[in-house]
């Protein structure tokens, strides 16, 4: 798993392993927090806010004040929206699969073949189609708007529902 980590963390150019307390954990160098922690931290400043909106799979409307470097599969987590994210962001499922709304799609960097491979054995999958864990929110990406998908299937532990 941590050679999994290190690929994606190398990709988005964010993160190294670090041994604390005599456990090998993954950090990012800037903040020196551990993966899906940055995520609960308030933004410092207002140059760093990004506003997203996540719609759950009954419609609703649900406005977070994100702020750049957010992961949006951890940042959902934080504020209790249903993206599962059973892989914890190692490319090893499709539980935080999402539909990428309006023009955002073509902001975001093109997806890696290991993301487009897994999304197409996600159910319900679209042409804006994306995995949540790979979209990091940059400042451009201010008012997009990701949609829950009906149902998500984790191909590797079925029936699990990690806590977070």
């Amino acid at each position: 798993m941590l050679m999994n980590c290190e690929l994606n963390c190398t990709r988005r150019n964010s993160c190294q392993s670090k041994t604390v307390d005599g456990l090998a954990k993954t950090y990012f160098p800037m903040q020196d927090l551990a993966h899906g922690e940055y995520e609960w931290k308030d933004p410092e400043t207002e140059d760093e806010v990004v506003n997203i909106t996540y719609i759950d799979k009954n419609g609703n409307k649900i406005p977070i004040r994100g702020k750049v470097g957010d992961n949006v599969l951890y940042l959902a987590h934080r504020y209790g929206i249903e993206m599962e994210g059973a892989c914890e962001a190692s490319l090893a499922c499709t539980t935080c699969h999402v539909y990428v709304l309006g023009d955002f799609l073509e902001k975001l960097p093109p997806p890696e073949e290991k993301e487009d491979d897994l999304l197409d054995m996600a159910p319900f999958l679209k042409e804006n189609s994306r995995l949540g864990c790979q979209i990091i929110l940059k400042k451009e990406y201010e008012g997009m708007e990701l949609q829950l998908p009906q149902a998500t299937r984790n191909f590797y532990v079925d029936g699990h529902k990690p806590s977070h």
